[in-house]
């Protein structure tokens, strides 16, 4: 076994130098400013990222809906019979293949949309972070999460 170091920095097992540790407190922060927004709307986090996918591309198989948010059957199966409970989706067999199940809003679902707008630019302004500095932000995130898929 070697003892490997990285150029730079000291200690590699710093709890306060792990990227990971970073990611985890940073997502569940922000997700903490979103959870008060979406809770008068009904919504969870996860639930709130499938009604985004939703109000841009719908409608939607339910695979290709997991592929957008990257999440499995197992996760999202649960997320859409909660979502369809609460009325916002109505979850139907693919007219174009009977096998597959495609999901779509209903009008109290596109409705919610119009509430949601207020979102972005609340958590915008609650993080007290320049746009640029966000947009830049999301970018490198994007390129992490596309070198972790390879």
């Amino acid at each position: 076994m070697t003892n490997e170091t990285i150029p730079g920095v000291e200690n590699p097992l710093a709890l306060e130098q792990q990227v990971c540790f970073a990611l985890a407190i940073a997502a569940r922060s922000v997700i903490g400013i979103y959870r008060p927004l979406l809770e008068p709307m009904g919504l969870t986090h996860p639930q709130y990222l499938a009604m985004l996918a939703l109000w841009e591309h719908e409608p939607l198989r339910v695979n290709e809906l997991g592929k957008l948010l990257q999440l499995d059957p197992g996760t999202l199966s649960p997320l859409l019979k909660r979502l369809e409970a609460i009325g916002y989706v109505r979850r139907s067999r693919d007219p174009q293949d009977e096998r597959a199940l495609a999901v779509s809003l209903t009008e109290k679902g596109r409705a919610l949309r119009d509430d949601a707008l207020n979102i972005p630019p609340t958590v915008v302004e609650r993080l007290g972070v320049d746009i640029s500095e966000l947009l830049e932000l999301h970018r490198r995130l994007t390129e992490v999460i596309a070198a972790v898929a390879d």
